[in-house]
């Protein structure tokens, strides 16, 4: 059937919004609750799709709970950890973002996101806002959009010159090596997603009110330049992948399977250990008798509405 179909079209939306839904039950349910996923009245009704959900959430959950042991090594090991996210609009890179984030202390691993540069930071040296956003030792940081920027939407879109462009090129892999030599390792992924799947996630997104806020007049112009970002990501993925911090790409059309492979290949990249904890003693909990709790106005309150 024609992907531009109205029936197709439907389909996709729903599967959209089911993965949208999926979300909120990956933060609610435990490995305890899988019968109760199967049982989910908005769970598909093909058994292929169903058990394909159930070992979604299973591989999820199992990734999740080694992303905590990362997360304490990390943290007792003083490690520092830079994971770059790059790809096309709509490619997925939030989707495996939030489930690596999901679970983990935001002290210990948080993400940066930053938007266009102000008219000052144009004028700085082009790494010098990223900077104060690397991490300390027992930290990890991940990075939506990163310096790539300038190999990708700012030369497409004519944001760079000719000479920042190739200028970039010269100081990258040596900005990275750099990182490298003072003990940040540096992960970059790369998700790729073929133009018809980009097209129709496009198009779910202009259909579903809840992420229409997701395309920008940007978004919408990347797009119409899909073969300039091609030839903008080959050139950037010849010219700066280096020993040191080298690209690794995701094949992500599928966005559950790239989900669990880009968080299971991560994994494997770090030598993390499970650390040892001593049990958990919740402490008694001091009362005095002559402790009486103040009443709280009841102008303070907020309104029992939903009660």
């Amino acid at each position: 059937m024609d992907p531009l179909h109205p029936e197709s079209l439907r389909r996709r939306i729903e599967e959209e919004l089911l993965d949208g839904y999926d979300e909120e039950l990956e933060m609610e349910i435990e490995d305890r609750h899988y019968e109760e996923v199967l049982a989910d009245p908005l769970a598909p009704a093909d058994p292929v799709q169903r058990e394909r959900r159930r070992n979604y959430f299973r591989e999820l959950f199992r990734l999740q709970g080694e992303l905590v042991k990362l997360q304490d090594w990390v943290a007792v090991n003083r490690r520092k950890i830079v994971i770059l996210f790059e790809g096309r609009d709509a490619a997925g890179k939030g989707g495996v973002i939030k489930r690596i984030t999901q679970r983990l202390n935001p002290r210990v691993c948080r993400v940066v996101a930053l938007p266009a540069p102000n008219d000052r930071e144009k004028t700085q040296w082009y790494f010098q806002r990223y900077v104060p956003h690397l991490p300390a030792a027992g930290e990890m940081v991940l990075f939506d959009r990163s310096w790539y920027n300038r190999a990708g939407v700012e030369r497409v879109m004519g944001f760079c010159s000719d000479e920042e462009y190739e200028e970039f090129f010269r100081s990258v892999p040596e900005f990275e090596r750099m990182l490298v030599r003072s003990g940040i390792q540096v992960i970059k992924y790369w998700f790729s997603i073929s133009d018809e799947e980009q097209h129709l996630r496009f198009l779910s997104r202009i259909h579903d009110p809840l992420k229409q806020w997701k395309l920008s007049p940007m978004d919408l112009e990347s797009r119409r330049r899909w073969e300039d970002y091609t030839e903008a990501k080959e050139v950037m993925l010849e010219r700066t992948h280096i020993e040191e911090a080298p690209w690794w790409i995701v094949q992500a059309v599928d966005k559950k399977a790239a989900r669990l492979n880009c968080i299971h290949h991560l994994l494997g990249l770090i030598p993390y250990q499970e650390v040892h904890r001593d049990p958990v003693v919740l402490p008694e909990r001091v009362r005095h008798e002559d402790y009486r709790r103040r009443q709280v106005p009841p102008e303070m309150i907020v309104p029992d509405v939903f009660g």
